[in-house]
């Protein structure tokens, strides 16, 4: 599988599995808005047959199926990929079944009930890990506005002038970066930077929210907003919001 094939006009293909069928709706619809092609599959078996017709980019996988177990689905879809990125589905209370799936080799993993937010976030940073969706056509950058971000060389320029960030101020920027004007909650950046949901997390963010506005935003028309009760979005100036 070549991995830039998917990169453009909504190629990227997400094989989604699971025997819920109003789940399976609510992710096929929110792949679709992320720009990718759903590829559904109600259990184990015809998921392998799918994927085998589809060659999905990135699985998204339930760890209980009705016919074989999502470890087994897991192993197959590796056997034939070893680099596929799969995110697995668990439900709360399964701690065993996470720890299990990670140890079987799955690169990521989300707890009902989830955010379909959140299913995008962690797919849109396994893909990218994987080669199959770049950061931008030309693989380099984010730009908004005045600001770019250099993600090979680690850079950052406001009007022209360098932005000096610490490794954690980068990818909390990077990542704001990737979904302009989206409001992200304290959880979600907080499980992104720092793959972690530790007490006083929120406090953490807020930190790094304020450290980096005053690296970006001082002196100049403000782009990291602030949404009571929601959570933080970066504007281009222009805005004015």
């Amino acid at each position: 599988m070549s991995g830039t094939s998917g990169v453009h006009g909504g190629r990227v293909r997400v094989l989604i599995v699971d025997d819920e069928p109003g789940l399976t709706e609510l992710l096929s619809v929110a792949v679709t808005e992320a720009g990718w092609r759903p590829y559904p599959a109600a259990d184990g078996q015809s998921a392998l047959r799918v994927a085998r017709g589809c060659a999905p980019h990135a699985v998204v996988l339930d760890g209980m199926l009705p016919d074989l177990d999502g470890l087994q689905v897991l192993r197959r879809l590796r056997y034939e990929n070893p680099r596929l990125p799969v995110l697995m589905l668990t439900a709360r209370d399964a701690l065993e079944h996470r720890i299990d799936g990670l140890a079987a080799g799955a690169d990521d993993y989300v707890t009902k009930p989830f955010s379909l937010e959140e299913v995008v976030l962690r797919l849109r940073g396994l893909l990218r890990r994987s080669g199959a969706e770049e950061t931008r056509p030309d693989g380099s950058a984010l730009v908004l506005g005045d600001l770019m971000l250099t993600e090979e060389t680690r850079e950052v320029h406001r009007d022209g002038r360098p932005v000096r960030l610490t490794a954690k101020e980068f990818e909390l920027l990077s990542l704001l970066l990737s979904h302009p004007r989206q409001v992200l909650s304290k959880a979600q950046i907080l499980d992104h930077v720092w793959s972690s949901s530790f007490d006083g997390g929120g406090n953490l963010v807020e930190v790094y929210i304020s450290s980096l506005r005053r690296k970006i935003d001082k002196g100049r028309a403000p782009m990291i907003h602030t949404v009571r009760g929601v959570g933080y979005a970066i504007r281009p100036p222009e805005d004015g919001r």
